[in-house]
């Protein structure tokens, strides 16, 4: 029987999905696991990001964990290499809200992966428009491992896969949580 988990070299692991599905937690819980087993570890989120902790990942309900903020166009600034750079004696590397980094991303998880690194990357598919975000697609095509969250729609408690913005905003990236967004099902969507 195969292996199904690749030895001898890296791999990408992609989760996905709405608001609210546990996305973050999930990568706590990989980040965690590997640290029980003595795997040494870096997680790297965009700066932008400074809803609860501008040094922490952290999950509704999942806790938090240590990480590196860094600048979300990788090679615009020194933010690419420095994740070369931190991630060099590392055996897992993680990233949270990935939709927030440019193309940049699937090159740097490419490299880290040929360097025998476990990459593990969480970020919404879609935004509050239901349009994909290109970095997250490419990495769904590239990466070894893709896991789709679901949360529970807000208004029917179905299944929910999209994001709700419940205030205006002419911008398509707008930092904010339950205040601002909705997890919702593909029928309460519209509503």
């Amino acid at each position: 029987m195969p292996n199904l988990i690749p030895r001898e070299y890296g791999w990408v692991e992609l989760i996905i999905g709405p608001m609210f599905s546990g996305k973050t937690g999930e990568l706590i819980r990989r980040m965690t696991l590997a640290q029980i087993a003595k795997q040494e570890v870096v997680i790297f989120k965009p700066n932008i990001d400074t809803r609860y902790s501008s040094k922490h990942i952290v999950s509704r309900g999942s806790g938090k964990l240590s990480c590196v903020p860094i600048h979300p166009k990788f090679y615009k600034d020194k933010s690419g290499k420095e994740v070369i750079t931190l991630s060099k004696n590392k055996t897992v590397v993680g990233f949270d809200e990935a939709q927030f980094f440019n193309l940049d991303l699937i090159a740097i998880c490419d490299r880290l992966a040929k360097e025998g690194k476990r990459v593990v990357v969480a970020g919404l598919d879609s935004d509050y428009a239901r349009k994909p975000f290109e970095t997250i697609t490419q990495l769904v095509s590239s990466a070894e491992y893709v896991d789709k969250m679901r949360a529970i729609c807000v208004m029917c408690g179905n299944p929910a896969h999209l994001n709700k913005r419940v205030v205006s905003s002419p911008s398509r990236v707008v930092i904010g949580d339950s205040e601002m967004y909705e997890a919702r099902c593909r029928n309460c969507f519209w509503m």
